[in-house]
């Protein structure tokens, strides 16, 4: 700690990251080992959280994240699709086919930006906000396999007629953004997709991880 910086603040976020990084909740004394801190300076610090609901406390006493940390979430995808805009417009145009940023949400895979080329007499229409199960088109199984993958190891992955017939897509993970887990894809109407297709969508998300870094 330092001069500049708040002690109250720093533990508060502590506990926020805490209980973020467990499914069960934890108890006071949990915290209060966990933060080496004593059982008062917890209870302060979980009851100011509770007021904004970023924190909350079940019956038995155990604390966990609040649905107030779902609405700062909320302001994170506007910032992550302004920086990746422009590796989504370059990938569209090069290509001739739709891009797409998609971002994980629970168990499904969010689209939460998309660039239609502009020279193409047609194109896929995928719009912001479109979802689907992670374990089904492009976007969501490279998410899936990057999982799977040792950290730093870049991959793509096609699909074919898997979310709309008659569509093909190619998507590869971002690699190296903490707290960011998601894809960079395209979309296209092919029975399918370019043998070139896969490494620039490789290369558009690099683009977009090394935007939000």
């Amino acid at each position: 700690m330092t001069a500049e910086t708040s002690q109250t603040l720093d533990r508060g976020l502590k506990v926020l990251k805490l209980l973020a990084d467990t499914d069960h909740g934890l108890t006071v004394t949990e915290l209060s080992q966990k933060l080496g801190v004593n059982r008062t300076v917890v209870y302060r610090l979980l009851a100011t959280l509770e007021q904004h609901a970023l924190v909350r406390r079940d019956l038995g006493g155990r604390a966990r994240v609040g649905l107030g940390v779902l609405r700062l979430g909320r302001q994170v995808h506007p910032l992550v699709r302004e920086a990746a805009l422009p590796a989504l417009r370059a990938l569209a145009e090069d290509i001739g086919a739709t891009a797409h940023l998609t971002l994980v949400d629970g168990a499904d895979a969010l689209a939460v930006a998309v660039v239609e080329p502009s020279w193409t007499d047609y194109h896929v229409a995928y719009r912001a906000g479109f979802r689907h199960p992670l374990d089904r088109g492009a976007a969501g199984r490279a998410i899936l396999a990057a999982r799977q993958k040792p950290v730093g190891e870049p991959g793509y992955t096609l699909t074919h007629g898997e979310l709309e017939a008659g569509a093909s897509g190619a998507a590869a993970p971002l690699l190296g953004v903490t707290g960011v887990e998601g894809s960079v894809g395209v979309v296209m109407l092919a029975d399918a997709v370019p043998e070139r297709v896969g490494p620039r969508v490789v290369d558009a998300a690099r683009e977009v991880a090394e935007a939000l870094r």
